[in-house]
């Protein structure tokens, strides 16, 4: 049994003009556990806010009331960009302990990146659901090479919002050709962050990782307003960008030979390709 947790990090909103300070870029992704696993890395996750952040909640607090005290990724990447030295250092050995507890636990990750165009029109909504689907697939190709089961849990938005991402899927599984996730025990369902420690991991990973390279790496030049992006943002590829290739779950299509999975750019800006959010 593995459960595929689904975040992102950005927002679903057109980029007008390059001195906006809307997010330029958007990123949705599936944390793959293995179930059995889940309970040992939220114990790992709580131990690594205490270390952390010790004075996040009173002293007398109870063991469990440190699942609900969230470390946004956000958070983590506005010190990963802060003028203090201090701060940098102190996101890098935070993110170095994130990135531990996901090799720990042998998760895999796929996500798909958007760099939205300057002035043209985004498609959030549409974007949203197909990406939903691409990793439904991908987790689908993951658990049949696994002999497993799964479900899908993503955070939860709004309920109209959360019922078009799960009918999406729900009419492909009910299609007359036949259901593509045969794997999956049901349609996509939508849990609160602050009670599952997959959607936790999962944000930072979108939020402390994938959204500043991206951010930096493909759209830096292009904005005026520099709110989202920073050149202290190129260490976290010097720095991760390894762990973050080899988090990567990719599969090879039997009938194209055609690779999925993993983390795919989409940058109608310059035309990049992932590799250069690793590298």
């Amino acid at each position: 049994m593995h459960i595929c947790y689904l975040d992102e990090a950005g927002c679903t909103g057109a980029l007008p003009s390059a001195d906006t300070q809307i997010q330029p870029v958007f990123v949705l992704g599936g944390l793959f556990v293995e179930a059995a696993k889940v309970q040992s890395m939220t114990h790992k996750l709580l131990a690594l806010k205490r270390r952390f952040f010790p004075n996040l909640l009173p002293a007398n607090a109870h063991y469990h009331d440190w699942m609900a005290a969230e470390i946004k990724g956000a958070d983590i990447r506005r010190k990963a960009r802060s003028t203090s030295r201090n701060d940098r250092r102190f996101a890098c050995c935070l993110i170095s302990a994130g990135l531990d507890i996901l090799k720990q636990h042998d998760a895999r990750m796929v996500s798909r990146v958007y760099v939205k165009p300057i002035g043209n029109p985004f498609d959030g909504a549409a974007v949203y659901t197909s990406t939903v689907q691409s990793i439904c697939a991908a987790f689908q190709n993951y658990l049949a090479t696994h002999g497993s089961r799964g479900i899908v849990i993503a955070d939860s938005r709004n309920k109209g919002k959360n019922a078009n991402v799960s009918h999406s899927i729900f009419t492909q599984r009910f299609r007359a050709a036949g259901d593509p996730y045969p794997a999956l025990l049901e349609v996509p369902t939508f849990g609160h962050s602050d009670n599952h420690a997959g959607l936790q991991m999962m944000d930072f990973l979108c939020s402390a990782l994938l959204f500043p390279i991206a951010a930096q790496v493909c759209a830096s030049a292009h904005l005026t307003d520099k709110t989202h992006v920073s050149p202290h943002y190129l260490t976290l590829v010097e720095k991760y960008g390894h762990d973050i290739k080899d988090l990567q779950y990719r599969y090879q299509e039997e009938m194209t030979g055609h690779w999925r999975g993993g983390i795919t750019l989409i940058d109608p800006v310059n035309k990049y390709n992932a590799t250069r959010l690793f590298a």
